[in-house]
């Protein structure tokens, strides 16, 4: 695993091996990310969001985070000032990308001059179309606090091909299954069924960024058949994982 620099460019545009990084920094100024090849998660302490190549990762200013590379990927990275710019969500998000937004990022992130008035205009618009799309939750893991919980959580994680049941997950960690049912409507905000959905999804969107086949994809992430796999990433994503670009 390799690491770039060790505060990252706000605005940059880089091509990056599978598993490189960033170790964790934060910037004064909003940040924009988008991958145009691969996929990029970003982890902060209150959990990890990760974007494939119709996603961009919207990070706040002075929020504490690091970067992670899944397949070979083309990291667009673009700054925007938080005097200037104030409306964006508070919080880390993952938001669709159009074709127009996306050659903007890309522009604005290859651009040598960002003091010129040309590439204040370019922001304008970044900025505006910003604020017309939409927020997907689907690629968005939170921390869990609870150590019961941490402990729960890592066994999932660890093997996602084992389907353990909320009861067999309770018993492997000296919990009642209504205490562990609790503990993630109440840290993590979602069912225990939602949030392996959601661990599985982001599992999959690295190893399909690493050019595995649909079939060993699923296979590795839990899904019983490619099927199940595809119907899943469908309603999530609104289309196939082998549609995964604009």
């Amino acid at each position: 695993m390799s690491e770039i620099g060790q505060h990252g460019l706000v605005t940059s545009s880089q091509s990056l091996p599978p598993g490189a990084r960033i170790p964790r920094h934060r910037h004064h100024l909003h940040q924009i990310v988008y991958p145009s090849s691969g996929a990029v998660s970003v982890t902060t302490p209150a959990g990890t969001w990760i974007t494939p190549t119709n996603r961009a990762i919207w990070i706040p200013a002075g929020i504490w985070h690091e970067h992670r590379f899944h397949g070979h990927t083309h990291f667009h990275g673009v700054a925007l000032d938080p005097h200037r710019y104030r409306r964006g969500p508070t919080t880390p998000a993952v938001l669709a990308i159009n074709p127009l937004l996306r050659e903007l990022i890309i522009a604005c992130s290859q651009s040598d001059a960002l003091d010129s008035e040309q590439h204040q205009r370019m922001l304008a618009v970044v900025h505006d179309q910003l604020q017309t799309t939409s927020i997907h939750e689907p690629l968005w893991i939170p921390t869990p606090t609870d150590i019961r919980l941490r402990r729960a959580c890592a066994l999932i994680t660890d093997d996602l091909t084992n389907p353990l049941t909320l009861r067999q997950l309770g018993g492997r960690v000296g919990v009642s299954q209504r205490t562990l049912s609790r503990l993630f409507a109440d840290e993590l905000g979602m069912t225990y069924p939602r949030w392996r959905t959601q661990v599985r999804l982001q599992h999959a969107l690295m190893l399909l960024a690493e050019d595995r086949g649909v079939t060993a994809v699923a296979q590795a992430c839990g899904w019983a058949t490619p099927s199940a796999f595809i119907d899943t990433y469908r309603r999530a994503f609104g289309h196939t994982p082998g549609a995964r670009r604009l």
